[in-house]
């Protein structure tokens, strides 16, 4: 499989962290995970792209799709980013939308307190 990683409650929030690449081959299943673990809570969720290799456009759209998903389930979403994601973000003008963080650290001072 091109993605893999891992998965960790902290307090409030799920930390996953990953690795490989986020593309149309891996987005579905990506999409199918995240998604089930959005809807079983906690519903704020912090993504650790850092040891992502490649970012292409299908990973982008399943990227808005989680931060959607959930902000609609009263959570957020927070992105650990590395040069190379940060650049494909940037390029496509939604660093803001998806809270790009330097470190899981800083994501986790970020997250609400229910």
């Amino acid at each position: 499989m091109s993605l893999r990683g891992t998965h960790d409650v902290r307090d409030n929030c799920q930390i996953f962290r990953l690795a490989g690449l986020l593309d149309a081959f891996s987005e579905p299943v990506f999409r199918k995970t995240i998604g089930k673990y959005v809807d079983d809570g906690p519903k704020h969720i912090i993504l650790d792209l850092s040891a992502i290799d490649f970012v292409d456009s299908s990973g982008l759209g399943v990227l808005v799709q989680m931060a959607k998903k959930a902000q609609n389930a009263k959570g957020s979403l927070q992105i650990i980013s590395n040069p190379r994601v940060t650049q494909t973000v940037k390029l496509v003008r939604l660093e803001q939308f998806l809270a790009l963080q330097p470190s899981v650290e800083e994501a986790l001072k970020n997250v609400p307190k229910d």
